[in-house]
């Protein structure tokens, strides 16, 4: 059996601030914007994996039950975040700083081989970005 990663979810309060920050900041790219059952299927992925899809649901999609509380736990930034490697992870911080995200962790080098930093989407969720030591 091969499995190979398909989709992640990443749950945000407005998608278009979300669609803005992840295409126009982050440089990924837009692969589907439609209604999808009453609500929006909005999809990116990074240039160099298409394959990757990254989907920028609301709380209330696909989970009626649970949205008040993923909506209380987004507002509080306590949801999961993502790794995005990089190759320049300075050069990265720059960027996105240079673009007003919002820092939670400048640049260091990790004892588990990698130099990163962390920022916040416009929902709250926390991006890591990570470039690997030699």
């Amino acid at each position: 059996m091969n499995l190979t990663l398909s989709h992640c979810f990443i749950t945000v309060h407005d998608q278009d601030a979300a669609l803005a920050f992840y295409r126009d900041v982050l440089g990924l790219e837009l692969r589907n914007d439609m209604a999808f059952e009453g609500f929006r299927w909005v999809t990116l992925s990074p240039p160099s994996q298409p394959d990757v899809e990254i989907v920028l649901d609301v709380a209330e999609m696909g989970r009626p039950a649970d949205a008040q509380t993923l909506k209380a736990l987004l507002a509080k930034g306590s949801l999961s975040g993502v790794i995005f490697a990089t190759d320049d992870c300075d050069a990265t911080f720059e960027k996105l700083s240079a673009a007003g995200a919002e820092v939670v962790q400048e640049p260091i080098d990790q004892p588990y081989g990698v130099r990163d930093c962390a920022f916040r989407d416009p929902s709250g969720n926390q991006l890591r970005f990570s470039e690997r030591q030699s």
